[in-house]
């Protein structure tokens, strides 16, 4: 395994995937890991990845610098190697000129991570601060224009550094340096797969549970589904999972995933109707992370709530996945910043009884539905779209109440029919209706109206760190508005988000 320490880069993410489709895992973790930990972890390599800070800022993040004295291969990239060098006693300094953007790199000397490399390539550079003094031991590998000192290494320890970022597709050569060091440098093998991360996990959760009991919140979802499916065959009827009706479920949906979690998941389920609950606890509620907050408060009092009734229930389960992680609050703990809280992550009590579960937590989205291939769940709920755990209450933007829940359920429902129709409902990550707080003239019938605003929202994407507005037929979005303002009572007009992420979020809340 590879261990890729977080310095706060938004690449971070990136260099995990990177390091999964060469086939070997890998696990990020916190500035603050100790050297006791590394050990423990045994990993072939680290990484240090990039970061926003300057090793000179009082709080920038530091890791105990004995962690580079372990005799385990490290490539530093952007911040990570200015960090490695300031650590053994090179020096750092602020930049003249900043280096953003596309920059051309042209390798100096031999080096393990270029081998099969052209000389000269293009790189992505991204940094403010210079390296001016390398350590003992240091040579330059490579420059740019204007970064003299753009990749180091030190044979001898194998410590490699890059200060652009081979992590990303503007650097075209990036994932081969990537390569080079996974399996030149590190002799890693190509060994880890969804079968064996099933089978190790399964193994996992069998000796962390033994013969006591764990409850899981299915939602009929591909994460819940496949965590179910892990759990049960680790454990057998020793699952009991709990499907929460919380009145902000999509049109049937309630009734359709009984039908199908019963027809595919011979497992354990309880189906509870919650829905007065929770919709008297978002009355009046506007502002988005209080409404995942409080559903989320209120998932955990109705699991603990049957929990109660399960003896020897002492585990909770979630299909927590990484992007959850990285959204919610800093990677375990490091410094990535937040951008929203997810229901499972960010609403949990600090006080819980119920001790967690999470076995998809270092998973992205693609791997999750590889898995669900693995265990051999039907098609039907692996390729299911996302839908949040807050549900429509997200995506009523402002307050929630029933009439809002109705049109936005009837829009959502219609939507739903013309992508399927079309067939692209596997072909987008995610198509969704959202209703919005503001209200347009319209003319229906020679009268004046004064309705609601719909956007739809349809994304592409491979994991949802990242996304793109989806290029849908001028005609089937004609089809969904025209049907949307016909079809559903309260309606005068669609209009069609084409904003990608980043700058914005995939959801509107």
């Amino acid at each position: 395994m590879i261990l890729i320490i977080d310095f706060g880069s938004q690449f971070n993410q990136l260099i995990a995937r990177r390091v999964r489709e060469c086939r070997v895992y890998c696990q990020i973790e916190p500035p603050s890991i100790t050297v006791e930990q590394v050990r423990t972890l045994a990993p072939d390599g680290i990484i240090l990845s990039g970061g926003p800070s300057s090793i000179y800022e009082t709080d920038s993040p530091k890791i105990d610098a004995a962690i580079l004295k372990l005799g385990i291969p490290v490539l530093g990239i952007c911040y990570g190697m200015q960090y490695m060098v300031h650590a053994l006693g090179g020096k750092v300094k602020r930049s003249d000129k900043r280096e953003y953007g596309f920059a051309e790199f042209k390798v100096k000397r031999p080096s393990p991570l270029f081998d099969t490399l052209p000389k000269t390539t293009s790189c992505w550079m991204s940094h403010g601060d210079s390296i001016t003094r390398l350590p003992a031991g240091f040579a330059i590998a490579g420059s740019t224009a204007n970064t003299r000192i753009a990749a180091i290494d030190h044979r001898n320890q194998k410590l490699f550094g890059l200060q652009f970022h081979p992590e990303v597709e503007h650097t075209p050569q990036g994932k081969r340096m990537l390569k080079n060091f996974l399996f030149k440098v590190c002799r890693c093998k190509r060994n880890w797969t969804m079968k064996s991360f099933a089978d190790q996990t399964i193994e996992e959760i069998r000796t962390q549970v033994g013969n006591r009991r764990v409850i899981l919140g299915l939602s009929g979802g591909v994460d819940s589904s496949v965590t179910a499916v892990l759990i049960h065959r680790a454990i057998g009827r020793n699952l009991t999972c709990i499907f929460v009706d919380n009145g902000l479920l999509r049109k049937d949906e309630a009734q359709k995933l009984k039908k199908v979690l019963k027809q595919n998941l011979r497992i354990n389920i309880r189906f509870v109707q919650s829905r007065r609950l929770f919709l008297n606890a978002l009355k009046g509620v506007e502002d988005p992370e209080r409404k995942r907050k409080i559903i989320g408060k209120i998932f955990m009092d109705v699991f603990e709530s049957e929990a109660q009734k399960i003896k020897n229930a002492e585990f909770l389960a979630q299909g927590t996945l990484y992007p959850d992680i990285i959204e919610s609050k800093s990677a375990f703990g490091g410094p990535t910043a937040v951008i929203k809280s997810h229901h499972n992550v960010g609403g949990l009590p600090k006080k819980m009884k119920l001790k967690l579960i999470e076995p998809l937590m270092y998973l992205f989205k693609d791997e999750v539905r590889l898995l669900g291939k693995t265990l051999q769940l039907p098609d039907e709920l692996i390729w299911r779209q996302p839908f949040p755990g807050p549900g429509l209450a997200i995506r009523v933007v402002g307050a929630i109440t029933p009439s809002r829940l109705r049109i936005l359920r009837e829009a959502d429902d219609v939507l739903m029919q013309e992508i399927k129709a079309a067939g692209y409902y596997k072909r987008l990550w995610q198509s969704f209706a959202v209703l919005l707080p503001i209200k347009s003239v319209g003319v229906m019938g020679d009268q004046r109206t004064y309705e609601n605003i719909l956007a739809v929202r349809a994304v592409t994407s491979k994991d949802a760190m990242t996304a793109d507005w989806a290029r849908l037929p001028h005609k089937l979005l004609s089809r969904i508005a025209n049907r949307i303002i016909n079809e559903v009572d309260g309606v005068n007009r669609v209009v069609y988000d084409i904003s990608s992420k980043p700058p914005s979020t995939i959801e509107w809340e």
